[in-house]
């Protein structure tokens, strides 16, 4: 059987796989992304779920921010109409900030301003956030529990806040709730580490919920109750834009998302090859970590899990202990008391690597891959070969999307 493999900005391999050697062939998502971008925010804009157009949402005098969530797909044209649709309502250009995350910097992301006219970019602020920088930080409130609430100024200052956000599945480990675009994103140090805690990542568990009510609590004492969504394809396509009432969009933007991304497969493999779609702004250490641990959980004990991406970036702090430790299980009883910014990323690697044996194609330098405890693949056919030498094989395109259950009673 012929298949066809997608990974990186465009790369593809091909398989030919006897019938009863591929499991799965996880081509997710089944609905067709949207052609026009601008076009599509533009109408959630004026046609908004359960909300007023945000045209009339707005005075002229307001202070807006609009908040990015890290990774979303083709954000520069969302934040475009969304300025637009603004300024066109009589809001004063230079009364609109833009807040970004130092994510979307250190992937070489473009300015999120990119898709203005020169002389309305000129006048839109653009802030990047740093959690470390107290100076830059405004008390909000406390939480029920006492945590003290710090965001960014940006955030407390402005009359108005509006989330641009991407809908993720509400078991991904990263998943905060609807307002957690804004709350742990734009939020000190001290309580962004709470959310990288072990507990913190357990879909499930009580403090993770504890949590994710934080988020809730944060969001309604800012007032905030409108956001903008992006429900993401492949790479950096969308398949939707929502726009309107945070809850409701939540709520229609996990229900395209479960329509989109949700299969299932006959049973674990001794080989799944996952890939990670898209150009710079997805080849990312936190799609690594997602496919990793997905292909862990469908991946037969010992057996291999080869991941394919166009990653080039340098690892975080948590990784990079890694290099070359001795024992990776101290190194990770380390890791866990710093809860440094990739805690989650070093946890899903070293889980993955106590499962099965880790095969990745990348743009990282063989040396570091293999220090990483990582088998290096340096072509297409050195891939072919090796899925040619399992029993098994599970083909996942969108690994850091997919959403892959093991039917019941499977072995």
């Amino acid at each position: 059987m012929i298949s066809i493999f997608r990974y990186g900005a465009g790369s593809r391999v091909e398989f030919d796989l006897a019938d009863d050697a591929l499991v799965a062939e996880c081509e997710v998502p089944r609905t067709l992304p949207i052609l026009n971008i601008a076009e599509a925010t533009a109408a959630a804009l004026c046609d908004p779920v359960e909300y007023p157009p945000l045209s009339a949402a707005t005075t002229p005098a307001d202070q807006v921010v609009l908040a990015l969530e890290p990774g979303v797909p083709q954000v520069e044209k969302i934040v475009a109409e969304v300025i637009h649709c603004l300024v066109e309502a009589g809001l004063d250009p230079d009364g609109l900030t833009v807040l970004r995350t130092s994510t979307d910097v250190q992937t070489a992301r473009d300015d999120p301003r990119r898709d203005l006219p020169d002389d309305l970019r000129s006048r839109v602020a653009v802030v990047t956030h740093e959690p470390e920088n107290r100076r830059k930080m405004a008390y909000l409130a406390a939480t029920g529990r006492g945590d003290p609430i710090f965001l960014n100024r940006a955030i407390t200052d402005a009359d108005v806040v509006l989330p641009i956000g991407r809908v993720r599945s509400p078991s991904s480990p990263g998943y905060h709730g609807v307002h957690g675009t804004i709350y742990p994103t734009f939020s000190d140090l001290r309580a962004q580490q709470r959310f990288r805690s072990p507990p913190a990542t357990h879909a499930g568990s009580a403090y993770r919920a504890s949590l994710i009510e934080q988020c809730n609590e944060v969001g309604w004492l800012l007032g905030v109750t409108f956001s903008i969504v992006a429900v993401p394809a492949g790479g950096e396509e969308v398949l939707d834009v929502l726009a309107g009432e945070v809850q409701a969009v939540g709520e229609r933007g996990r229900r395209s998302y479960d329509k989109a991304w949700s299969c299932s497969v006959p049973r674990r493999a001794s080989l799944v090859i996952a890939g990670i779609e898209g150009g710079p702004s997805q080849q990312t250490w936190q799609n690594v970590g997602t496919s990793l641990a997905l292909a862990g959980g469908l991946v037969e004990e010992g057996g291999a899990i080869a991941l394919c991406c166009e990653l080039s970036a340098p690892p975080g702090p948590a990784v990079q202990q890694l290099v070359g430790a001795r024992s990776r299980r101290d190194a990770m009883r380390h890791i866990r008391k710093e809860l440094p910014e990739d805690l989650l990323q070093a946890t899903q690697l070293a889980e993955a690597l106590d499962r099965a044996d880790v095969y990745l194609l990348s743009r990282l330098d063989d040396s570091m891959v293999e220090d990483l405890e990582m088998a290096p693949i340096s072509d297409h056919a050195e891939l072919v070969r090796l899925a040619h030498r399992h029993r098994s094989c599970i083909l996942l395109s969108n690994a850091p999307h997919a959403m892959v259950s093991i039917e019941p009673d499977a072995p």
